[in-house]
């Protein structure tokens, strides 16, 4: 009987983080592009619809991802950019989505220990916030970018491609794991938004390595997201403990309840490594 032939996989390394960065600045360019000439000939300025907002995001993801694709995984593989989106039993979901909102939990008390004032803190959240108010008032376009596109986009660069690319060269899981969960936050840009992110991605790397399908982190990514913009939209905040009026400490206990008990079910349910293919 004749084995399955061999198919190579991607290895990630600082040509395919150039590759990422090259691509990401190429795809807004190109939209940037358009609407300067867009200004000139047609007397229209894109820049701050939501329209444009949601087309410059994708473009820029788009553009890492095909770079990749085309500069790294081809050349190393010999095929295109693929990932598992196989969909697993209802038993996996009713485990890692309380595991999920557990680190959630755990994520909102860490943040909120951080400082909002003071002679660094202070001006720095206060140009987060405006920041982050001017980017749209659209709620269905928020929506749109925060629960559709960041959840796909981000999940297959920094978990299909950073963290699987760096477990395939050889490194070990939980490593690969903690590096593309550390540079995930960083890239989020402000301390705040940088403990949850980093607490999260490492869930999100986590249930990646033990199931193999990219689509558990996605939704499970995508619902983190809905929680924030859900919190935002009608408690003007992103914290639990403020909307339903809790201590902060009885939302770090659930937190950690919740962690322990399903992350205890999911090790036991994914005990063993299982094949992608």
């Amino acid at each position: 009987m004749t084995e399955p032939k061999y198919q190579p996989e991607h290895t990630f390394n600082w040509k395919g983080a150039l590759a990422l960065i090259v691509g990401m600045i190429a795809g807004t360019s190109v939209v940037s592009s358009i609407n300067v000439i867009s200004i000139f000939v047609f007397n229209t300025n894109f820049q701050y619809s939501n329209f444009y907002l949601m087309v410059v995001n994708a473009a820029g993801f788009l553009g890492a991802i095909f770079t990749y694709d085309l500069a790294i995984a081809r050349p190393q593989t010999g095929q295109k950019l693929g990932f598992n989106l196989s969909v697993t039993d209802l038993s996996t979901h009713l485990i890692i989505f309380p595991f999920m909102f557990g680190m959630m939990l755990i994520a909102e008390f860490i943040t909120s220990q951080i400082p909002i004032s003071g002679p660094f803190f202070g001006p720095f959240y206060e140009f987060f916030q405006n920041l982050m108010a001017n980017m749209t008032a659209d709620k269905k376009t928020l929506l749109v970018m925060a629960v559709v596109m960041a959840p796909l986009f981000e999940e297959i660069i920094f978990r299909g491609i950073i963290q699987k690319g760096l477990i395939n060269k050889g490194m070990k899981p939980a490593a690969a794991i903690l590096i593309a969960s550390v540079v995930f936050g960083i890239v989020h840009g402000n301390p705040w938004q940088f403990v949850g992110a980093v607490l999260l991605g490492v869930v999100l790397g986590l249930v990646y390595h033990r199931t193999k399908s990219l689509l558990l982190p996605i939704l499970l990514h995508a619902f983190n997201n809905l929680c924030s913009a859900l919190l935002i939209f009608y408690g003007d905040t992103e914290s639990l403990a403020e909307v339903f009026k809790v201590s902060e400490f009885k939302v770090l206990a659930l937190g950690i309840v919740l962690f322990s008990v399903f992350y205890y079910l999911f090790s036991r349910k994914f005990s063993v490594k299982h094949s992608e293919k």
